[in-house]
């Protein structure tokens, strides 16, 4: 049984929880930040491939403590990294130091990678490592003493999926996206809505949740590249995820913005992600926004003081919104915003709110469906 850890944006946790158990990972637990979990190299690769709001996935190599930089290098040393390094891999190391006496993350990088070296060379009987193979990034965490040794399995940031190659100004993270129509409880039979869509990632991640299309399916990890993991392993997961798709569901989405290129743009990126037969995009002011069904689920992420407008623009803005987004049965609206005076100018308080961050700007997620 292999011991893994999902670094993750404050807020997130519960959505990777529920989803790491869904994905049969075992000996869940969240804590503030990442989820900790158990499982196989199936596990690894599964949920490096499916995972819709994990950022990475990071084999936990070991945990101590350690004030001094003796007892980080005798922790270090410790751990058997045979059983993740061959003998011509590379293990470039990088980490950061929080409320501990061990401060210097640069004293810190230099001895747990003088600690690794000296492991391996008495179990390789050599003196010297050319580090040419796949790399195994080290990463490590001191948080209070206690240290964390880990090797990322993802490489690029899982919310990478590979369809969106170029951007409209100031886009969502497309593991945020994913966790908003999680939050929303967005389903297979539901109509989506987004009336300020950018280039469409909150649509495309609907769309691929709703029809359960993995996201990392078209994308590869470092992983892929160890010598320990069979092959074999990566294409049976791929074949599992493809086995359960669901292509016919009864899920569409519309989604408008003012800027004709971030429509062109969105457009193009639902065609790379393989979902444009689910969404229609148009252009459009929001002010002249209605839903063309009677029962609907909308998530936006409004632009705001702190990206594209000024705070007086961004409150007339909600104020807008508020006339628009109607109140009625079968009717949601999730809303991501950092305005703490936003259900003011919006016109009504939210039935839930929920604290994310959206990069680094912490934000309220405003839900209406009452």
């Amino acid at each position: 049984m292999i011991n893994f850890v999902i670094p993750c944006l404050l807020g997130l946790e519960s959505a990777i929880a529920d989803e790491l158990k869904n994905l049969g990972a075992e000996n869940v637990l969240s804590e503030n930040g990442r989820v900790l979990f158990s499982g196989d190299l199936n596990t690894l690769a599964r949920v490096n491939i499916c995972s819709r709001y994990a950022e990475r996935v990071q084999i936990l190599t070991g945990s101590f403590h350690a004030e001094t930089f003796n007892e980080l290098f005798e922790g270090t040393k410790a751990i058997p990294w045979e059983k993740w390094l061959a003998d011509d891999d590379a293990f470039p190391v990088k980490g950061y130091s929080i409320n501990s006496a061990l401060f210097s993350v640069s004293d810190c990088q230099s001895i747990i990678k003088k600690a690794i070296v000296e492991r391996m060379k008495s179990k390789y009987r050599l003196e010297w490592f050319e580090e040419t193979g796949p790399v195994h990034q080290i990463q490590f965490s001191i948080m209070k003493n206690n240290v964390s040794l880990l090797i990322d399995t993802s490489g690029a940031g899982l919310h990478k999926r590979g369809y969106r190659l170029n951007a409209a100004e100031a886009p969502i993270k497309e593991t945020l996206a994913a966790s908003l129509c999680y939050f929303s409880k967005l389903r297979p039979y539901h109509t989506l809505y987004d009336p300020m869509c950018g280039s469409g990632t909150i649509l495309i991640e609907g769309a691929l949740s709703a029809m359960n299309i993995a996201p990392g399916l078209k994308r590869n990890f470092s992983a892929e590249r160890w010598d320990m993991i069979p092959e074999s392993v990566w294409a049976e997961e791929r074949e599992r995820a493809r086995e359960n798709e669901k292509r016919d569901c009864d899920f569409f989405a519309y989604g408008s913005d003012i800027d004709k290129n971030a429509i062109e743009l969105a457009k193009m990126n639902a065609v790379r992600a393989g979902v444009a037969d689910k969404i229609s995009f148009s252009v459009a002011d929001v002010k002249d926004f209605s839903m063309k069904t009677e029962k609907g689920t909308l998530i936006c992420n409004p632009p705001y003081g702190e990206r594209l407008l000024d705070i007086n623009e961004a409150e007339t803005l909600y104020r807008t919104m508020g006339t628009v987004f109607k109140r009625e049965h079968g009717r949601s609206y999730s809303i991501i915003c950092p305005s703490e005076t936003f259900e003011k100018s919006f016109g009504r308080k939210a039935d839930k709110r929920r604290k994310l961050y959206n990069g680094m700007i912490k934000c309220d997620l405003y839900m209406y469906f009452k």
